[in-house]
């Protein structure tokens, strides 16, 4: 494919990669980092796309396995972080409306998880969630569940909190 092909094919789904990379992570650099590194990879990719789905499913595909990949990456990183005795201090935030606050109990879900619920909030039906996640749909239907629970709890704690 050229290059020109592939820059007209990323303009058009640019939001799928940023709405994914706002999902993983908060920081903007991150978000920015993590989207090259999709591109990178849907770059590297584009010539074993075989059009059985949609672009922009395996965009998607590419995009989550990509993003899946590099936060199993930076979970095997040590950091550390130097603390000044007394100057760590606790936000509290309040929230708007539930929206925000469902945004941020999502944030707040394991990798996979999470993976399921963006695609679950884009319209992806369990079958095709399953096949983008290369799970089964029981699976797929299994974990929304365990979700939805975890955050109507989480909502309920949050919002008695407020």
């Amino acid at each position: 494919m050229d290059k020109k092909a592939f820059i007209k094919i990323i303009q058009e789904n640019k939001g799928i990669i940023q709405s994914l990379c706002r999902s993983y992570y908060q920081v903007t650099s991150d978000q920015e980092d993590a989207s090259q590194d999709i591109i990178l990879q849907l770059w590297k990719s584009i010539d074993s796309f075989k059009a059985y789905s949609s672009i922009e499913t395996w965009i998607y595909r590419v995009a989550l396995n990509t993003l899946l990949s590099k936060r199993r990456k930076e979970k095997k990183t040590v950091q550390t972080y130097q603390l000044e005795q007394g100057k760590v201090a606790i936000s509290t935030k309040r929230f708007d409306d539930d929206l925000e606050l469902l945004k941020v109990l999502v944030q707040s879900l394991s990798d996979s998880d999470k993976a399921v619920m963006i695609l679950y909030f884009e319209g992806y039906k369990n079958k095709e969630i399953a096949s983008l996640l290369k799970i089964s749909v029981s699976v797929v239907s299994t974990r929304l569940n365990r979700i939805r629970q975890k955050l109507k709890e989480k909502l309920k704690s949050k919002k008695s909190c407020i």
